[in-house]
């Protein structure tokens, strides 16, 4: 694998992206809107002679705030790209000033592997997320512009092709120009061809090949692609037909922008590259409104237990039990008071969507027993005290 620079091939890539794509939500917006309230606090504490001071919070401009409920969702969302880019062997590259979710291949490759596999994971993390069918559409523009500007390919014979491409398809319709009298005599035409049945024999193998589509009228507003572009779009389902229509364009995109290295490089190395990006804002934007639409319930903890007790002057022993559950690696939490009614701690358990509960009073601190109610089911069981810790282990494994 080629080597650019300190940096792996796909992170220089990575890397390149930053400087073609806007940036996402900074974490600095977050700093600075504290930052706001601390300053307006300390002037209030060192001048109390005066007049409280007038002040407005106000979101740094390019971010927004999300809820715990909102920050699951994206979370989830995030988490199932990034884990789909390292199975493809990724590289992260951090960088705190951008919030990008995009997977690059850089270096001199065979001819549509790298191309197909980027296809591959939009479908692979599309297919993830559950947000209906999809279709992935290759414009014919790009691939026009490339067979006739690199191919040296007579614009009447590429215009040609374009009367098959209009017909919208994959695999089929390049085996049609394959078969033409017209299009088969001509050299240029036969390898440009070849190359597409080759991307679309790649995409077969991977089992994509129908979720395929070559759109003439895609045309994407960016000058440095330089062959196959892709962007991926929502097909509403019948079962979605209820909801809203959403405007939300593509979801993911695409393609090849093998001269962008060599604008940055001072000697003008040429670097094939090939990349794709994932549209997180819009697709927290479905999801969202999905959420709304069907009144989705978002538990906005991992918590997995719950330490209660039904008797005051409890805090101690309570204290003592979830640290127990902490130091086991298991998620835990409790209510910040001395004297907590068993029934309002019982009702946030289920609220919160927490699975268990471990409940500790007198009998069951004199006996060495502890009670563990299963929060669905309400049912509850007695457990010796040394053996808590892996019985709600086990439970959690099984769940």
């Amino acid at each position: 694998m080629p080597q650019l620079g300190f940096l792996h091939g796909r992170a220089w890539a990575a890397l390149l992206g930053q400087l073609r794509r806007p940036p996402g939500a900074v974490c600095i917006g977050a700093v600075r809107s504290h930052s706001q309230v601390a300053e307006a606090t300390l002037a209030s504490q060192l001048k109390p002679h005066k007049e409280k001071p007038n002040f407005i919070l106000k979101t740094p401009k390019g971010t927004r705030d999300f809820s715990p409920q909102q920050m699951v969702v994206r979370e989830k969302i995030l988490d199932m790209v990034v884990s789909c880019f390292k199975r493809h062997g990724a590289k992260r590259l951090d960088t705190p000033a951008f919030e990008l979710k995009d997977f690059d291949i850089a270096g001199h490759f065979d001819p549509m592997i790298p191309d197909a596999e980027c296809v591959k994971i939009m479908c692979e993390i599309l297919s993830g997320l559950q947000l209906g069918d999809f279709l992935i559409k290759m414009s014919w523009k790009d691939v026009r512009h490339e067979m006739v500007a690199k191919r040296g390919l007579a614009p009447e014979v590429a215009d040609r092709i374009g009367d098959y491409v209009q017909c919208h398809g994959g695999v089929s319709l390049v085996e049609d120009m394959l078969q033409d009298p017209e299009l088969s005599r001509n050299k240029q035409a036969l390898e440009g061809l070849g190359d597409l049945k080759l991307l679309f024999d790649y995409l077969t193998l991977f089992g994509i090949a129908e979720k395929i589509s070559f759109d003439l009228s895609l045309a994407r507003g960016l000058d440095y692609y330089t062959g196959v572009i892709y962007e991926a779009v929502l097909l509403q389902t019948p079962a979605q037909a209820g909801e809203e229509p959403l405007n939300v364009g593509s979801v993911a995109a695409g393609g090849r922008y093998d001269g962008l290295v060599g604008m940055f490089d001072p000697k003008g190395h040429t670097v094939p590259c090939v990349g794709l990006s994932i549209g997180v804002e819009r697709i927290f934007s479905i999801v969202e409104q999905r959420m709304k639409t069907f009144g989705e319930k978002i538990r906005t903890t991992e918590t997995q237990v719950f330490v209660a007790t039904p008797q005051k002057n409890f805090l101690r022993e309570r204290l003592k039990l979830i640290a127990e559950l902490w130091d086991a690696g298991i998620k835990a939490e409790l209510m910040y008071k001395n004297n907590p009614k068993l029934l309002t701690q019982l009702h946030y358990s289920e609220d919160m969507g927490i699975p268990l509960v471990v409940i500790i009073g007198e009998q069951e601190l004199k006996e060495g027993f502890i009670k563990l109610r299963s929060v669905a089911s309400r049912e509850e069981v007695a457990i010796k005290r040394e053996n808590l810790v892996a019985e709600i282990q086990k439970r959690l494994s099984e769940s």
